[in-house]
């Protein structure tokens, strides 16, 4: 666990460090949290250490592993744009800071997750902490709203959890993700366990924005620092899927194998929910919000086709996902902050203000859409050919129409994603043509995720290995 106490250490230093450094040299301190992240990632997990602790609750195999990588990339992009919004936040940078260390550390606690208790007191940490970041723009009218409908949400999804946790227990006296997994069949057919497992379901299903749960996605993500919402759309979602993973294919794979058809349905239908409702969208952070609920739903095409296949494609897919909507939100962040504005009109003429900021949103537009041969292609390719094989496999027609449901969701994503970029490079008699400077840091970062999204989407086979290790640490 020495990860984890790491990062936590990281993030109290931090918060001490904003009684003794200047205001003016605060929002530095972000290099060295990039700079201690980045020794971590090199150092703690290049060895590829495997074990468990607290009596199997806190588990280091390969997928914890593969997470806590995707983690702690996830939270130094984040820190990379938050050095462009600092002087937007109105409260002091250096907490800012330490909220993200603290919501990173819940994240690397849900990558280990292998006992309900450390499942709740992870998804809490990481959602306690985001009711902060959430709503850090007190000044802001909107930022507050957001904070306060994330809050309520939130909570009521940690009571169907807790409450869910406390029906499993009740029945099975388990907690143990590996105890439970071989008792579970004893209590296929007990009504209370299995609502006790829909409601832990529930809770998760908040996390990864999935339908019915999404309610909160598109207001949330408008409201927030743009920051907060990039690393809610990585780092949260990933964290939801992890515990997923762990929840159904360790802890219950004898209940998962007669939920497929459920499965099926909630996957259809969050991607056609996401892209339909992305279509009238006018604000860049809201049709972002509405694209992540279509993505939850191609995510859990993986889980759905229940095999060691869709698993590592779901794998595949976040790995691209990541420097996908990491590029996007640090385009947002980066122009908003020169206009102020977050419709798709800010982005006339950027091709012109900043061929470098055009470049990467286009790219990243054609990544999110699954065209080739950006990372988002092959992403989906794999999780379609791992649906269509479970049919094939199950004589289940379901698979069929899912994969059906999923090429119709990408045909209409094009409309909103291509509308983006026709507002790059054709919209007529833009406002604004003045060049927008980039500093050293923004153009790292939007080379780091340009470099990402072209390696995994030309390059695949590296990071389908390292997933397709990473689903067999499932006892599925």
């Amino acid at each position: 666990m020495s990860l984890e106490l790491w990062v936590i250490a990281l993030g109290v230093v931090l918060m001490l460090a904003d009684f003794l450094i200047l205001p003016e040299r605060r929002r530095f301190l972000a290099y060295l949290a990039i700079a201690t992240l980045g020794t971590l990632l090199i150092t703690k997990l290049s060895e590829g250490t495997t074990g468990t602790a607290f009596n199997g609750a806190f588990v280091e195999d390969t997928l914890a592993i593969f997470f806590k990588r995707f983690f702690l990339i996830a939270a130094m992009l984040v820190l990379f744009m938050s050095l462009e919004f600092s002087d937007r936040i109105a409260g002091g940078i250096s907490e800012y800071y330490s909220l993200i260390a603290f919501a990173l550390s819940g994240m690397l606690f849900a990558a280990s997750a292998n006992d309900f208790a450390l499942l709740f007191v992870s998804i809490e940490l990481i959602t306690i902490t985001f009711y902060v970041l959430t709503s850090y723009q007190r000044n802001r009218l909107v930022s507050l709203e957001a904070g306060v409908k994330y809050l309520i949400i939130g909570a009521l999804s940690s009571a169907f959890l807790v409450f869910g946790i406390a029906l499993v227990w009740g029945t099975t006296g388990k907690l143990n993700f590996t105890e439970l997994a071989s008792v579970a069949g004893q209590f296929e057919t007990n009504k209370i366990f299995l609502i006790g497992v829909l409601f832990v379901l529930v809770g998760i299903g908040f996390k990864i924005a999935a339908f019915p749960f999404q309610i909160w996605v598109p207001d949330v993500y408008q409201g927030a620092p743009t920051p907060t919402t990039a690393f809610l759309a990585i780092g949260s979602k990933a964290a939801g899927f992890v515990l997923l993973l762990r929840v159904l294919f360790t802890a219950l794979p004898d209940v998962t194998r007669h939920w497929a058809d459920l499965l099926i349905v909630i996957s259809g239908i969050t991607i056609l929910y996401g892209n339909l409702c992305a279509l009238p969208q006018r604000n860049l952070k809201r049709l972002l919000g509405y694209s992540g609920i279509s993505h939850a739903g191609y995510l859990l095409l993986g889980v759905a086709a229940l095999s060691v296949t869709g698993q590592a494609a779901l794998l595949y897919y976040l790995g691209g996902y990541l420097f996908t909507v990491a590029a996007a939100f640090l385009v947002i962040c980066v122009v908003v902050r020169h206009l102020d504005n977050e419709d798709i009109s800010s982005l006339a003429g950027l091709h012109r203000r900043s061929p470098l900021l055009a470049t990467t949103m286009t790219l990243s537009m054609i990544s999110l859409a699954g065209i080739p041969p950006m990372a988002g292609f092959f992403g989906k390719f794999l999780l379609l050919k791992a649906v269509i094989q479970q049919g094939a496999a199950n004589h289940n027609h379901g698979y069929y129409c899912l994969a059906f449901t999923a090429l119709v969701g990408v045909v209409i994503s094009l409309y909103y994603y291509f509308g983006v970029i026709r507002a790059i490079y054709w919209s007529r008699n833009p406002s604004d043509l003045s060049p927008i400077p980039l500093s050293g840091a923004v153009k790292f970062t939007v080379c780091v995720c340009i470099g990402g999204m072209f390696w995994i989407g030309l390059f695949p086979s590296t990071l389908l290995d390292l997933a397709t290790e990473a689903a067999k640490a499932l006892t599925f």
